[in-house]
């Protein structure tokens, strides 16, 4: 059975040490850092950037689609990017 796009925040959530969530969310600033982290993606932590440049970082970090899109860092993270990211740590 596929993974639902919930499943796969939350296998990353806890890929990166961060806390399952029961309900659908996006990530927050902090989960998103984290995740920077994991997939080796620079970001300052004492002053966290914009959602958008930490997600196009990670895009750009995993491969994941056009990492280079600015408009796709713009929205969540969709499916196809998730499965990229989650196999990214799933590996490591």
């Amino acid at each position: 059975m596929a993974k639902t796009v919930d499943d796969l925040r939350n296998e990353i959530r806890q890929a990166v040490g961060r806390y399952e969530r029961v309900e659908s969310t996006g990530f927050t600033k902090e989960a998103l850092a984290a995740i920077c982290d994991a997939v080796g993606y620079d970001v300052d932590t004492d002053r966290l950037p914009a959602k958008s440049r930490m997600r196009a970082g990670i895009i750009r970090n995993v491969d994941a689609l056009d990492g280079d899109d600015a408009d796709s860092a713009e929205r969540p993270f969709r499916k196809a990017e998730l499965e990229a990211i989650a196999a990214t740590l799933r590996s490591e």
